[in-house]
């Protein structure tokens, strides 16, 4: 998986995730108590697709203590992360629970990415993961709001942040052509509204969509073996035209696995 949220509405954000290239075929039901192995030492790299080309490299880097918990710390190389999972994970802790993955942190933008003022996206304990999910079910939900100005424009900013259960999958074959055994996926998915006042009256700047989408595929005792990120933005040309921005945009990245050590 290549790339963590884009620039919306001109210069919110943006970032990518595109998941329909790949089908699921025999169902599991392995548990996946070690979905990601988290021992210390353990790394992953990445090769990232996308506006352009990358690699990241995400290794454990030790434990911490968080309250009455103890988390797994991870890092990417040179503190530098371009795709949209490795930036999530980088500098951020993660825990197991009942077969479950908790990430506490805030989540990170690719470099050269930035976030929109006032997007909170600081998670205590949030389930990225869970081993029996159904498919579509709602794992976890952050929500609110607040204001920022584009273009003199003011604008009232509604977000979700969602972690959404995806599918069991028997053998996956990546869009690079590797095959994985054992495969569950997982969605991220960043809902945002944008509204403003134009002339006294109420003006919907952003429907209620679905800026960012990015797909998981996790590989028993592996880890996250590839993601899609779409990130994508619509609205009304005419208001689109006022505020001073384009009225769409769209970016996909992708991430592959390449190397990795899990003991």
């Amino acid at each position: 998986m290549k790339n963590i949220f884009l620039v919306l509405i001109g210069s919110l954000l943006f970032s990518c995730s595109d998941e329909n290239s790949d089908s699921p075929n025999d169902n599991v039901t392995t548990a996946f108590t070690d979905a990601l192995p988290l021992n210390n030492g353990n790394y992953w790299t990445y090769d990232v697709e996308g506006t352009t080309n990358t690699r990241d490299s995400l290794y454990i880097f030790g434990d911490e203590t968080i309250g009455s918990f103890t988390y797994k710390k991870f890092k990417n190389r040179n503190n530098i992360a371009t795709g949209f999972y490795t930036s999530c994970l980088n500098n951020n802790n993660l825990r197991k629970e009942s077969g479950k993955l908790l990430l506490t942190g805030s989540l990170n933008v690719p470099q050269g990415q930035t976030l929109p003022v006032g997007l909170d996206l600081s998670l205590v304990d949030f389930i990225i993961f869970k081993e029996y999910a159904s498919s579509g079910e709602l794992l976890n939900e952050k929500t609110g709001s607040f204001q920022q100005t584009v273009n003199n424009i003011p604008l009232t900013i509604e977000y979700k942040l969602k972690a959404i259960g995806g599918e069991n999958i028997g053998t996956f074959t990546s869009p690079n052509n590797e095959v994985y055994p054992n495969v569950i996926s997982t969605k991220i998915v960043l809902n945002i509204k944008a509204s403003t006042t134009i002339a006294g009256f109420p003006v919907q700047v952003l429907a209620p969509q679905d800026v960012i989408t990015s797909t998981q595929y996790i590989s028993r005792n592996i880890g996250v073996v590839h993601t899609n990120t779409l990130t994508t933005y619509s609205l009304d040309a005419a208001i689109a035209n006022q505020i001073g921005i384009p009225a769409s945009n769209t970016q996909i990245q992708k991430e592959f696995l390449d190397t990795f050590n899990v003991n």
